[in-house]
């Protein structure tokens, strides 16, 4: 039998056990069913309890679920706005979320794919410390799409990588002409009845600014009623 403070009190009968945890005004805990012998704590459950639901609450709040966030640029967009959007591309990517980059293609700019192939190698090459492709540019329908995932090191924060208030007013209207776009595609899908790949979620630009739940082992006794 263990205490609460780790002192091994040796081996003893069940009732002397159960006895030395009332004394203490403790509970005594088998910890270790199929030791030979069993090993039982002397310890406060109820407090045992509530450390352990503290601990799966903190680590439920550190655990991340990755998310897909979502890039869109045209064959004619600038570089300008290509740095901007790997500006914007890189903060998901250091919240550790992948990244979703979709070329958009209009009529006759299918006939130069090559185009939209550059620009998402433009990222590839900007984003290469920070990120690994995923998925490496295809075609999907009228779109070419490409994936990028965080490297699980990356290097320090830069200043360059601060968005400024004219990238941002930049990217609402490329933005807006990207939706103007879209529209059309729509409007063209419904006489046609081509159906309109979706790309992942979109973010708007921004300025800059588990464990596993205990096992509950045999409560032998309890000298204290447990926490509710």
């Amino acid at each position: 039998m263990v205490t609460q403070d780790g002192e091994n009190l040796g081996v003893m009968p069940i009732q002397a056990a159960l006895a030395e945890a009332e004394k203490r005004g403790l509970d005594l805990i088998e910890v270790a069913p199929d030791g030979k012998p069993p090993v039982c704590r002397i310890i406060d459950y109820g407090k045992f309890r509530y450390e352990q639901r503290k601990k799966l609450k903190d680590a439920q709040k550190k655990a991340k679920q990755t998310e897909l966030k979502g890039i869109r640029v045209r064959p004619n967009t600038d570089d300008h706005d290509l740095n901007f959007k790997a500006k914007n591309a890189l903060k998901f990517l250091r919240k550790g979320d992948k990244v979703k980059f979709t070329v958009i293609f209009r009529g006759p700019e299918l006939r130069h794919k090559e185009i939209g192939q550059q620009q998402l190698e433009h990222f590839i090459e900007r984003l290469t410390d920070y990120a690994i492709v995923d998925q490496s540019p295809r075609m999907e329908g009228r779109r070419m799409t490409m994936v990028l995932e965080p490297r699980k090191v990356m290097p320090p924060e830069k200043a360059e990588e601060k968005v400024t208030p004219e990238e941002i007013a930049a990217a609402a209207a490329a933005e807006a002409a990207l939706a103007a776009v879209e529209q059309e595609e729509v409007a063209e899908a419904a006489e046609t009845g081509e159906a309109i790949e979706e790309g992942a979620p979109v973010e708007e630009p921004v300025a800059d600014e588990a464990l596993p739940a205990p096992s509950e082992q045999g409560v032998m006794t309890s000298a204290k009623d447990e926490d509710a």
